[in-house]
This record gives structure tokens, C-alpha cells and sequence, in this order.
């Protein structure tokens, strides 16, 4: 007889803690080890703005002041010994102009390590690409990364990850997903193949080219023809952070990622971001970014979305960033009706213990 459980994110989030809770137990009871190897952290980006929003020329729903907690992750990391350990991390936002929390499985992994060259993951971890950018951006909590913000990508999903790097010169991370995101790890008839490399010629200075390639989950067995495009996207960064500055850029070319079910024209997009940090005390910061993107370069080729921002940031204390910033986002096409206007200043924050 064959069971079928749910796939939700709270049943996934249910499973996920009594496999690693079980895995613990069977190892307390098999080799004595204690929970003395079992780590909790958080991290929090909380913000308070005035934002100023109009569609078309009319003020939208978000606009005005409004606290936002964007994230708040929890971790659980439990190693069991020099090959295996586990971890859980969950994710809870709320936002304003929704009026609505969520709860979510980020991750959750087993991991075997096998050394520095090959540690393998199954379940859900960080993708290849965005959370690697985002480690060289620095400033997450105050924007998504370029791919992650006009949603060409996830930061995490559910299948089987392998990475691992050289004597600080290279690195590589390769995922086989279900596609979907870590919200779903609801199963497709095919699986998405995610991949980065990246070289350090020389220290501060970091190079990296990858790719992807897939369905992105939609490729489903109750679709009488499944899927009927592969979705695929190339990315590059160079980026250098050393001695107080971080400056970078990252482009991205993408084919088809918004209608993979679509049997009509194919569409094509590509967009670049670029962000310099200088640091001019050991607490105090200022940044800039700016992004440019073509979001559907054959369907909408007048389509055009610019981004920039500028802030200061100030490290209170260990655990503690704050950063006061203005934001500008305009998205819009020559047929004006298609226009998507924000202003937004205020304070954002990292709260990570």
C-alpha cells in the first residue's frame, strides 16, 4: 500500500525537524555524542520607510510609512561528526502592504563532507548563484541581489547539492532541484540543473561565470503536453572586496523563464548591476548601486526597468547594522500604460546572533 503525504510547507517543515531530530537521537544513541555539537543563530532585516508609489500615474496600495520584516531566519546546525551533520533554517516575513506573516522551510539538509574539494547536500540549500553574490554585495539586507529581485531566479531549493573549493583560488557549486523554489517542493517531471565556478586570481579579486537550465517546476503530470520550453540563464560577476572597499558588477542574459507553458513566441531577457562600498571608519559606510534590466526583450523590447540606491550604514556592534538609505525603482515601456514609479527613504536593519 503507498502513502502519499501532502506537500506543504508546513508538512515539509514538520518532516524536516523529525529527520534531523530522529538522525540526532539515533546518534546520541549509537555513539554517546551530546547536542554540546548542536548551534542556534538568527538573522533578522527589518525596515521603516516612507514609500512613494504610483502605477500609471496613481498612487498603488504600498505607498506610505509602513515597518516591514522582510526576514527572520532560524538555524539549527547539529554535526555528528567529521562526515555528517544537518541543519534546518526557517524563514518568517512579514510585510505592510500585505498585512499578512508567512512561514517557511529556507533549508534543510543533510550534509556529508568528504573534504574540502566535495561536500554533498540533500534536501533544500542555498542555489549556486544568488546567495554567492550576495556574499560579495554584502548588503542583502537593504536589497535582493540583481537575479533575485526581478525574480530570474531562486535562492534555495529542494534536490541533491554538491560544492566545494581549492586552496582559496576556485570554487564550485552544482544543484540538481525540483525547480519550483524552496516555497515548493512539490515534484515536476523533470529536474533543474543549476551551476557556478568562480576563480580568486589573486586576493580580494573574485570571477565567476554559471548558468541554469530547466523548467522551473511547471513541468507537472497532471499537463496533458508538460512543459513546452526550458528555461535557461547565463551570469557572470567580477567583484573585489579587500582593505574596506567592495565594488562589483554582475550581468545576466535569460531565455524563455517566464513562459515555459507558453506555446507562443519565444521571449528573451538580460541586465546588469553594479554597487561600489567604501568604508571610512572601522563602523561607518557609504554605498551605491544601480540596476538596468530588459525584462522581456522580444515581447516588450521598449520595457525597461532602472534601479538605484544610496545609503550610509553604521555597524553598531557586532550583530547590529543599521543603514539609512534612498531608493529609486522605475519600470516602464514607450506605450504609457505600463508605468510603475517608487520613491522610498528610510532605515534598515541586520539583526544576526
Amino acid at each position: 500500500m503507498n502513502y502519499r503525504l501532502a506537500r506543504t510547507p508546513k508538512t515539509a517543515l514538520a518532516a524536516s525537524l523529525i529527520l534531523i531530530l530522529g538522525a540526532m537521537s539515533a546518534a546520541h544513541a549509537d555513539d554517546g555524542t551530546t547536542f554540546d555539537n548542536t548551534t542556534v543563530s538568527g538573522k533578522t532585516f527589518i525596515d521603516f520607510t516612507n514609500l512613494d508609489q504610483t502605477k500609471n500615474g496613481s498612487d498603488t496600495a504600498n505607498a506610505g510609512d509602513g515597518i516591514d520584516v522582510k526576514r527572520f531566519y532560524l538555524t539549527v546546525d547539529h554535526k555528528f561528526d567529521d562526515v555528517w551533520s544537518a541543519s534546518i533554517t526557517t524563514d518568517f516575513n512579514y510585510s505592510a502592504s500585505t498585512g499578512e506573516t508567512q512561514l517557511f522551510v529556507k533549508k534543510a539538509w543533510v550534509q556529508a563532507n568528504f573534504g574540502d574539494t566535495l561536500k554533498l547536500r540533500a534536501g533544500a540549500d542555498d542555489m549556486p548563484w544568488i546567495p554567492f553574490v550576495e556574499g560579495l554585495y554584502g548588503l542583502r539586507y537593504v536589497e535582493n541581489t540583481l537575479i533575485d529581485r526581478e525574480k530570474f531566479g531562486n535562492s534555495s531549493d529542494w534536490g541533491l547539492h554538491a560544492f566545494g573549493a581549492g586552496d582559496n583560488l576556485w570554487s564550485y557549486n552544482v544543484a540538481a532541484v525540483n525547480g519550483a523554489g524552496y516555497k515548493n517542493p512539490s515534484r515536476s517531471g523533470s529536474v533543474d540543473v543549476e551551476g557556478r565556478f568562480a576563480v580568486t586570481p589573486f586576493t580580494g579579486l573574485t570571477l565567476a561565470v554559471g548558468g541554469y537550465s530547466g523548467e522551473l517546476g511547471k513541468d507537472t503530470s497532471n499537463l496533458p503536453n508538460g512543459a513546452t520550453r526550458t528555461a535557461n540563464r547565463m551570469d557572470f560577476v567580477a567583484a573585489y572586496v579587500n582593505n574596506g572597499i567592495r565594488v562589483g558588477g554582475e550581468y545576466f542574459k535569460a531565455n524563455d523563464w517566464n513562459n515555459v507553458l507558453t506555446s507562443g513566441p519565444k521571449d528573451s531577457a538580460d541586465g546588469y548591476s553594479t554597487w561600489a562600498q567604501y568604508d571610512f571608519s572601522p563602523v561607518w559606510s557609504v554605498f551605491g548601486r544601480y540596476d538596468h534590466v530588459k525584462p522581456s526583450k522580444d515581447l516588450n523590447p521598449s520595457l525597461k526597468d532602472s534601479y538605484y540606491n544610496a545609503g550610509i550604514q553604521w555597524v553598531a556592534r557586532k550583530g547590529i547594522k543599521l543603514a539609512a538609505v534612498y531608493k529609486h525603482d522605475t519600470l516602464q515601456d514607450n506605450s504609457g500604460t505600463n508605468s510603475t514609479k517608487s520613491n522610498e527613504i528610510g532605515v534598515w536593519a541586520e539583526i544576526a546572533f
